[in-house]
């Protein structure tokens, strides 16, 4: 542990960032999963619906810097693909 007052702090804000961010990223992923799951069953609606969720949190998680913009634009790509191909 630091001794430093200011880097005590430090390591506290990227403890709390760091949770933060793995629980965004993780609620992220279920979406995603949630249209894969309905395109493997062959629902196409609630697919879509779904999908609107997925890009939200995608697109969201670029903005706060969680993910890169391009991987991002690959998920997006993946699952639209599935969608497209039902």
């Amino acid at each position: 542990m630091a001794n430093i007052k200011s880097q005590v702090k430090r390591i506290k804000t990227n403890e709390k960032a760091r949770i933060a961010n793995a629980s965004f990223k993780s609620s992220m992923r279920t979406s995603m999963k949630a249209v894969e799951a309905a395109c493997k069953a062959g629902d196409k609606e609630k697919a879509t619906d779904l999908l609107k969720v997925a890009y939200s949190k995608i697109d969201k998680s670029v903005s706060r810097g969680i993910q890169h913009k391009n991987t991002a634009a690959r998920q997006k790509a993946r699952l639209a693909n599935l969608i497209a191909s039902l």
